[in-house]
């Protein structure tokens, strides 16, 4: 017995090793950690059970039966985070070169159907090469059955995909139907075809990092959510994030302890507003000043600023705050915005996050870029994901809400179950200025009547009460006791029931 226990340490030292020290030390020297490494940072101490730690690829083509080591190039298991279940698959980028095999490809579809079975998230941590080419078409039944597994697990189980290296051609895809993507600046990319592919096919010249880096998917594509200086930032953040999420679509966020009082009000929140309507303000600050401390993770920051999207706690519960930022672009709805908003909320649907949504939107960006774009469809997109949605919606208008984007941003008329107004808010077709030019054509040469005429306007308009009145709006509240509505209105909807008609699935316009 004594015998074999000193073998399967010996093995299990060798596993642990990888590729080798000297693959381990190249590792180091491009400032990454290993997989192993990285494992334990994400998770609590001691926690991490590895699966599959002996398993070996089967190819022997190209002298690959002479070529074995232990795991295949990644490491799976379970473990927690702040003591609750995730499942784990951590590529290793010191076995060749991280690349997916159709062993590897088993073990990640283990530890994700484990996770379904268990009910508990998955994330994967990626770090590859791509396809293993000495195992040709196996290597890509791995890919297509990964893929497979990630869209069956979509809305069940949330997914996070950290990318901490390489990510290219078809291993794009698995991160790419997750629920979110995490990157690290210098050292991860995401692309179809590489730099070399592109300069033969169209001639264009550009390196890995211009092409598919942190920065081009976190402010150009939107692909990525967040990008991190290093490893044990991202793998931190990580940490952080997973704390606001369910373990399933059956359980509600975990609640955490606050010290912010329930009942906190902010009397600076009833001067923010500018007394000139075309003066921006920061929504960011109504957002930190209305959630438990302050403590808002924002997703996509540096993409489509006009609209912000993160969650936060209020009471202790997650919330998915959506909020028009009038600092960018007048916090006008485009293609961009649309897009990552509507993804957003149908995220918080799918896993029970109510969602707060602030309002000060003066129309959807107008020009012949976001026509030709499909502006049609893709601000239709965001209003099919708050029609659709189920969770508790609760709407603050800050400031304007005009036209279409009006109905779109979790109005009254797309479920919305409390739907409350600042008293500087203005809802109407459109500005006073625009409405005006189209009411009263024939006095456009006349500056004092178009004065007399802007001004009825906005007395009609520039005010919540129309809407107020016609029972659009639950009711006008004052700035600073904006916490304290939505978090009163969250205990009512604590136990809200809704159910969309039986459907085998939408056909949300894509």
């Amino acid at each position: 017995m004594k015998d074999i226990i000193e073998q399967l340490e010996s093995a299990r030292e060798h596993a642990y090793l990888g590729g080798g020290q000297k693959r381990i030390d190249a590792q180091h020297d491009r400032g990454k950690l290993t997989a192993r490494e990285r494992i334990q940072v994400l998770l609590d101490p001691d926690s991490f059970e590895e699966y599959d730690t002996f398993v070996e690829h089967r190819c022997t083509d190209f002298g690959m039966e002479d070529n074995t080591y232990p795991g295949d190039g990644v490491v799976t298991g379970s473990g927690t985070i702040n003591g609750r279940l995730v499942y784990v698959f951590s590529q290793d980028f010191t076995v060749f070169g991280g690349s997916l095999s159709a062993t590897h490809a088993q073990k990640i579809l283990k530890v994700m159907d484990m996770a379904m079975k268990a009910g508990a998230p998955v994330i994967g941590l990626n770090d590859s090469g791509g396809a293993r080419i000495q195992e040709g078409v196996d290597a890509l039944a791995g890919y297509a059955d990964v893929f497979q597994q990630n869209i069956l697990a979509s809305g069940v189980i949330p997914q996070i995909s950290v990318v901490m290296g390489p990510c290219a051609g078809g291993a794009v895809y698995s991160p790419a139907m997750t629920d979110f993507i995490f990157m690290v600046q210098d050292s991860s990319y995401m692309f179809v075809t590489g730099p070399d592919v592109v300069k033969t096919v169209t001639n264009e010249v550009v390196t890995q990092e211009e092409l598919g880096g942190a920065s081009t998917h976190t402010t150009k594509s939107g692909i990525a959510d967040r990008a991190f200086e290093n490893d044990v930032v991202a793998l931190m953040q990580t940490r952080r994030f997973y704390d606001f999420l369910p373990l399933n679509n059956r359980q509600k966020p975990p609640k955490r302890p606050s010290f912010d009082s329930a009942t906190r009000t902010d009397a600076s929140l009833d001067s923010l507003i500018p007394s000139n309507p075309n003066k921006p303000y920061d929504m960011h600050e109504v957002i930190t000043k209305i959630v438990d401390e302050g403590d808002f993770f924002e997703l996509q920051p540096a993409y489509a600023g006009n609209i912000i999207t993160g969650l936060a706690r209020m009471d202790g519960e997650t919330v998915g705050i959506v909020a028009n930022q009038p600092m960018v672009l007048a916090g006008c709805l485009d293609i961009a915005s649309s897009r990552k908003a509507a993804r957003f909320v149908r995220f918080c649907d799918c896993f029970n996050i109510p969602i707060i949504t602030l309002v000060d939107v003066p129309g959807f960006l107008p020009g012949t870029a976001q026509e030709y774009g499909g502006i049609i469809k893709h601000g239709a997109k965001l209003l099919f994901a708050y029609g659709e949605a189920t969770v508790p919606k609760i709407t603050i208008i800050t400031r304007k809400a005009y036209g279409g984007a009006y109905d779109v941003m979790a109005s009254k008329h797309l479920r919305g179950d409390l739907n409350y107004a600042w008293p500087s808010a203005e809802i109407a077709v459109m500005g006073a200025k625009g409405a005006v030019e189209i009411l009263y054509r024939k006095d456009k040469d006349d500056p004092d009547k178009i004065a007399e005429h802007t001004q009825r306007y906005e007395d009609l308009f520039a005010n919540p009460f129309v809407a107020a009145k016609r029972g659009f709006l639950d009711e006008v509240i004052m700035p600073h006791n904006t916490r304290l509505r939505i978090i009163k209105g969250l205990r009512k909807l604590a136990s809200k029931t809704l159910e969309n008609p039986w459907k085998k699935h939408d056909n949300i316009p894509l």
